[in-house]
């Protein structure tokens, strides 16, 4: 049996939905977080399956920037993240509403 790209778009379709019900069942921000980073991977996997099924090297290029991206996102969400947690002993997004002014 092999391996086709219809099989890497099935299991990024799979990964991409379950980060997008992460993101709106879960109100921990961590869990939040690692719900986007799941999408983003699993969107690396359709630009990789894609560039393969293609012959291009342009998936693994946009897979490059979004590498790149959620790195920033990491570096930037990680810290505020672990700042409210300073502050307060919980990092519920419910709970972070309050934050305005």
């Amino acid at each position: 049996m092999e391996v086709t790209a219809g099989w890497y778009m099935s299991l990024a379709a799979l990964l991409f939905i379950i980060g997008a019900g992460g993101m709106l069942i879960r109100r921990n921000a961590l869990m939040m977080f690692m719900s986007i980073e799941l999408m983003l991977n699993s969107v690396n996997l359709t630009f990789v399956a894609a560039g393969k099924e293609l012959g291009s090297l342009d998936g693994q290029l946009a897979v490059f920037f979004v590498l790149v991206v959620a790195a920033a996102e990491v570096v930037v969400g990680l810290a505020i993240i672990v700042s409210v947690f300073q502050h307060r002993s919980s990092a519920s997004a419910d709970e972070l509403s309050d934050l305005r002014g």
